[in-house]
Order: C-alpha cells, then structure tokens, then sequence
C-alpha cells in the first residue's frame, strides 16, 4: 500500500509539473503572438523573429536536398528532416503577417549556373537549389522564407528557366503556378525582371515590385525586413530603389553603389540618391571607395513600382519594353502565351538590368538606394563559400559528411566529400578540394574565382554532360 501511495503523489507531482509546463507554454507563446518575445540581449523588431536553424543533429550532412539531385554515381546522403524537438515551432506559430506590406509583390529570378562553384553546382541543379549550410534549406527555399514575412504566396513570384521548374516547384510547395514564371531561355536580369513586372502591372496595375537573387545567403534578418520595408516607401515616390550593403572589405568582386544627398522623407530616413554606379574595381580603387565612407556594395537588390520600372524601360531601351509588354499581353493565355514567346523572346536584347535602366536612371537623379546593416553575400566562389562555414582551429571546412574527410597538418581550404569516398590531405594548405561521384576539382582558395575557365574547358573538350 505504501508503494502505491508513493506511486500516486509521483504522479500527483508529475502532473502539476505538467500543468505549469503548459501555463508556461501558453504565457511564451501570448509574448511571441505579441511581438514581445527577444532573443538574448539582442532586440527583435517588435512583429517579427528570426527563424531559428534546425537541430544541429538532425541537419542534412549533404548540400543535395534530395538524391535524384545529385550525380548517377553518389552515395544517397541522409536527408534533411523536421526536428521531433520541435524547435521550429515558435517561428512557426509566430503571425508572420504582422509585417505583410500590403500591395508588395517579391520576384526571385532564379538563373544563372553558378559555374565558379562546379563540379558542386550543375547546370541542371544550380547553386540556388543547394543547401550549402547544412541546415536543410536550399538558398531559394531561404529566400522564400525570407521574404515571406512582407507578402505572401499569392504575391510572389520566381522567374526561372525550363531546366529548374520541377526542381523549384518540388522545393518551395507554396509556390503557386501562375506565379511561375519560365523564361525560354536566359536574356539576363532585365528581361527576367522585366517580364514579371510587365505581368504583374496587367494583373495589379498599383503593384510595388522588390527582386531578390534566389541564391544569396543574409544574416540578420530584421535589418533586411526593415531595410526592404523602407525602400518599398521609397519606391512608391516615383524611384527606382535598391538596397546598398555595408562592405567589410575592399571586394574586387562586387560593383559599388556611390552614395548621395539625403531624401529627407521622414517614413525612409536612411533614403538616398545613388550618385552613380561604379563597375568591380581593383583592390587599389576599392579600397579607396572604403575609405571615403561614400559607397556601399551593389547586390542587385532592387524595389519599384511596376509602372516606374516600365516607364524606364520605355524611356531607356524602348525595344525590350515593347517586346515584354507583347509577352505580358498574352501571358496569361496559356494557349497564346507559348506562341508569343517563340515569335518575341529570342530577339529581346541580353541586358542586366543595372545596365538597361538603374545606370542611365541614376544620371537623372531617379535612382535612390537605402543603405543596410544586414550581412550578405552572393557565394559567388568555393573561397566566399568556406568563409560561411564552421571550421575548427587549423583544419579545413567542410561541406558533407565530415566523417569523409581525413586530415594532417592541413589547415584553411574547403573540402566537398560529395563521392561517398574518403578523401585524405596531408600537409596542404587552403585547398579547394570538390570530390563528386563523376568529376574531381582540386585548386586553391586563392584562384577559386578562375573555376569557371575550366567550365569552359570541359565544354570545348567534349565534357559538357558533366557542367
């Protein structure tokens, strides 16, 4: 009989540790629902929390998020799944539309090859569908989730080639197909932008527009929120905005944005002219940009109203103008779009959109920039990507399954154990080493941006299977 009393006051106690378990619970998440709910010492705009990263033992130990993605020969990795933990569940339940902007649409051009980081990235499964943190998300799923706090599904759209749809619809299952927008083949960002603007003016005539590169990696994610929402009340001003990122070195990587006058509109504070745009300059010019205080890195961020960016585009290369507009009138006419497309798209000049209206437009002071906080980069090589990664003291990162890889006296440098093979490394330092089931790439961090000359290389010899 005693034990039995003892039993029952156990679970007398074991329930009311339940019931306050709950009480907590309930009261974390009423602070949370409220906006009041801060991560450490760091405070979080009210409305809005950082989504946290998956547990790190459950993280996928691939940068492929699903094995037919990855070359014939690999070994299927473990894939990525949601926590039993459940640590995503307060971001999860947080009411992201506190900071919805209302009449704000997102498109996320999702092109280019990524060839500085092959034999990792593919033609047929670019960087932008990789997770390259592990954390099992590919950088477009990120930028989704991102960007979705401002709008929401319905207003938000990717511009992609016909090579990447199923990828991109398998990826992001939100994505609604009428805001799938396929490009027949690439004409570069203002052909791509433009073609969605050009829709979205037809179907929101009022529609402010914000393109964002489906593969760039930011950290802090408030400051992008804000520096975004700030831009949008910019743009609605008769401006084409973009977003200047604060350098923390002297890139010859990157273009500059050259800062000018104040706006003085008291809803965007930190609102600017751009005095100019200036091309990826040396090492000496960079760091003389740096030094001045006046310029910002370019990340190709940019937010307008639809109808502004169509004006430029009539007033600064009238052809693509006329041709998208073509395109957009038929667009959602699924038996006339296809024709159309055959008969415009192939004679749309090949432009960024930098070139085609934000330059000439900066030179009639209708260019305005919002400088940020935020951390980015564009991953634009194997040496960029290593700086994103964990490292222990003297050993290289690693992008994979960190039980593949061997080391001894090799320190700096990344590794990519993406073959199921071991790979060894004895007394080198900072090398590139992408061990793929079908391809082997072995060079320096230092020369990492010359990746896409052996690109061409395969090409010419005969490999292209393999880009």
């Amino acid at each position: 009989m005693e034990t039995v009393h003892k039993s029952h006051l156990e679970i007398a106690e074991l329930r009311s540790e339940c019931h306050e378990l709950r009480q907590a619970n309930a009261s974390l998440e009423r602070m949370v629902r409220e906006g009041l709910f801060s991560n450490g010492s760091r405070a979080v705009t009210p409305g809005f929390v950082t989504p946290a990263p998956g547990s790190p033992q459950l993280r996928a130990k691939s940068p492929f998020l699903s094995p037919g993605s990855i070359p014939t020969l690999a070994v299927p990795p473990q894939i990525y799944v949601p926590s039993p933990l459940s640590d995503h569940s307060l971001t999860n339940a947080f009411p992201f539309g506190v900071r919805e902007i209302p009449g704000f649409y997102v498109v996320i051009p999702a092109g280019g090859a990524g060839t500085r980081l092959w034999p990792l990235s593919r033609e047929e499964h670019p960087k932008f569908l990789l997770d390259l943190t592990l954390k099992g998300r590919s950088l477009i799923q990120a930028t989704w989730d991102r960007l979705i706090p401002l709008t929401s599904a319905a207003r938000t759209t990717i511009v992609a080639g016909p090579a990447h749809v199923k990828s991109i619809t398998e990826q992001l299952p939100d994505l609604l197909q009428h805001n799938l927008f396929c490009e027949p083949s690439a004409k570069d960002s203002m052909a791509a932008i433009g073609l969605a603007a050009a829709v979205l003016a037809r179907r929101d005539p009022d529609a402010v527009i914000g393109s964002f590169a489906a593969d760039h990696m930011i950290s802090g994610d408030d400051a992008f929120l804000s520096a975004v929402a700030e831009a949008v009340e910019v743009a609605k001003k008769d401006y084409l905005v973009t977003i200047g990122i604060a350098p923390s070195h002297p890139s010859t990587g990157f273009g500059y944005i050259r800062l000018g006058e104040k706006l003085g509109f008291p809803e965007a504070p930190n609102g600017r002219l751009v005095s100019s745009f200036k091309e990826k300059p040396d090492a000496r010019t960079a760091a003389a940009y740096i030094k001045t205080g006046s310029y910002r890195w370019n990340a190709g961020m940019f937010v307008t109203k639809v109808a502004f960016l169509m004006q430029l585009l009539k007033e600064y290369k009238p052809e693509l103008h006329d041709g998208l507009q073509k395109i957009a009138q038929f667009w959602d006419d699924e038996k006339l779009r296809q024709k159309v497309l055959d008969e415009v798209w192939p004679g749309l000049e090949k432009i960024a959109i930098d070139n085609a209206v934000a330059e000439p437009a900066a030179l009639d002071r209708r260019v305005a920039v919002v400088p940020a906080t935020f951390g980015w980069d564009d991953v634009g090589d194997f040496s960029s990507l290593a700086d994103l990664l964990p490292a222990e003291s003297n050993q290289p990162r690693i992008l994979g399954d960190g039980s593949l890889v061997l080391t001894e006296q090799a320190a700096g440098g990344i590794v990519v154990p993406g073959s199921g093979r071991l790979v060894s490394l004895l007394g080198v330092d900072d090398l590139v080493i992408v061990d793929m089931p079908d391809t082997l790439l072995v060079t320096t961090r230092a020369r990492s941006q010359e990746v896409k000359r052996l690109v061409k290389k395969c090409k010419d010899a005969g490999f292209k299977h393999l880009l």
